[in-house]
């Protein structure tokens, strides 16, 4: 990409899980230079088993490593050095423990009143702020798990969505901070949160309330603006397609021989054809179980119909479109495999921002980050031997 977009930003993360360090990963892939405090050892998220396993490697790629004991005076101070060479700083450990190390936004301002410090919390200030929150919780709490699963029984999302979100609108802030402090010469705190996250992706729904006066259904069970609009079955793997236009309820008639219902002229209108839906369903459905899946997908691309077949993960892969676009890149993982993992998706100046990386050991670059800093070798050593960085 030639010069990135945010070379010569300094981001130091003090994070763990999702959250967090989905906010630095952004930044990094952008070309800010990212360096990520952890503690001895290194981070408890590199060892989740299960559905954890993915973190780490998603989401912090592009970054350096540093491992220091915060417990420790010594690793506290380099850690209070860091800050006050960062542009940004991004934490979200529970509310209160980065005040108790004197590494709030506060006492960190003071130094260094350029600093943009982004806190990634379960909440933002009011009643439930010391909460302890996780991207299920939020789920749960914030309508989000209610409109996913059917009546009765509340569905967690099939991805750590809100913890990502979260961490997206973290880096809203702080570019709306750094483009704000260009003018004012001042960094500021600012603050992203799972909870309102999730609000604010049902605002949709609370919308659909306030104007119609009708609660929205779950998803499962909602009244859908369209009549045709749904996953239907095939010989043999399922297909989802959806007829959102009239002009397109004409293609779509048209493509699939259904003459009869194109005669009906009652029905060229969508709300009609909602209100008809439970009586055009059935010969839709019938007629959509006579292709197999890779029959229908021909037969729909290129026609301006919305459809998809329902992918898996693994399956994306080897997904032609991304492989050719360069969606995936090359990750090498710290015991020596290479695997492929998404990229942001967006695309700047006809390019993706995705380049092949390497995920740090813990603690890789703590030499050279405390070099930085204007340790000399022979301190290095000694923070080494007293157990304040590693």
């Amino acid at each position: 990409m030639g010069e990135q977009p945010l070379s010569g930003l300094r981001v130091v993360e003090f994070t763990h899980m999702v959250m967090g360090p989905a906010a630095g990963a952004i930044l990094a892939e952008l070309g800010a230079e990212v360096i990520r405090v952890e503690p001895i050892g290194g981070d408890r998220t590199r060892r989740l088993l299960g559905s954890g396993g993915g973190y780490f490697p998603m989401y912090n790629r592009h970054k350096q490593s540093i491992c220091l004991n915060l417990k420790d005076p010594d690793g506290l101070v380099a850690a209070k050095k860091l800050a006050d060479s960062a542009d940004i700083l991004i934490e979200n450990y529970r509310p209160g423990a980065m005040e108790k190390l004197g590494l709030g936004y506060e006492a960190l301002a003071e130094t260094n009143p350029k600093l943009i410090y982004c806190s990634e919390k379960g909440f933002l200030p009011g009643p439930y702020e010391n909460r302890t929150a996780l991207d299920e919780v939020a789920q749960m709490m914030g309508g989000l798990a209610y409109m996913t699963g059917p009546p009765g029984r509340p569905l967690r999302a099939g991805a750590s969505v809100i913890d990502v979100t979260g961490g997206m609108f973290g880096v809203i802030a702080i570019l709306a901070a750094v483009e704000q402090r260009y003018r004012t010469g001042r960094g500021q705190k600012v603050q992203a949160s799972l909870f309102e996250t999730t609000v604010y992706l049902v605002g949709q729904h609370m919308a659909q309330k306030a104007v119609t006066g009708q609660a929205a259904a779950p998803m499962p069970a909602r009244v859908s603006a369209w009549a045709i609009y749904d996953v239907f079955e095939t010989a043999d793997e399922p297909v989802f397609i959806g007829v959102v236009t009239d002009a397109l309820w004409e293609k779509f008639c048209a493509l699939f021989g259904l003459d009869d219902l194109w005669a009906r002229k009652e029905l060229r209108e969508n709300n009609a054809r909602v209100e008809a839906r439970d009586e055009i369903m059935p010969e839709i459905s019938a007629l959509m179980k006579s292709f197999t899946r890779d029959e229908l997908i021909a037969k729909l691309d290129g026609t301006g119909l919305p459809f998809a077949p329902i992918g898996k993960p693994e399956e994306l892969f080897d997904d032609p479109h991304l492989v050719a676009s360069g969606g995936l890149q090359d990750v090498t993982l710290t015991d020596g495999r290479t695997v492929q993992l998404p990229v942001l998706p967006i695309d700047m100046a006809g390019q993706r921002t995705g380049a092949p990386d390497t995920l740090p050991e813990p603690g890789d670059q703590s030499d050279d980050v405390l070099a930085d800093l204007g340790y000399s070798a022979e301190e290095i050593a000694a923070l080494k031997e007293a157990g304040a960085a590693a």
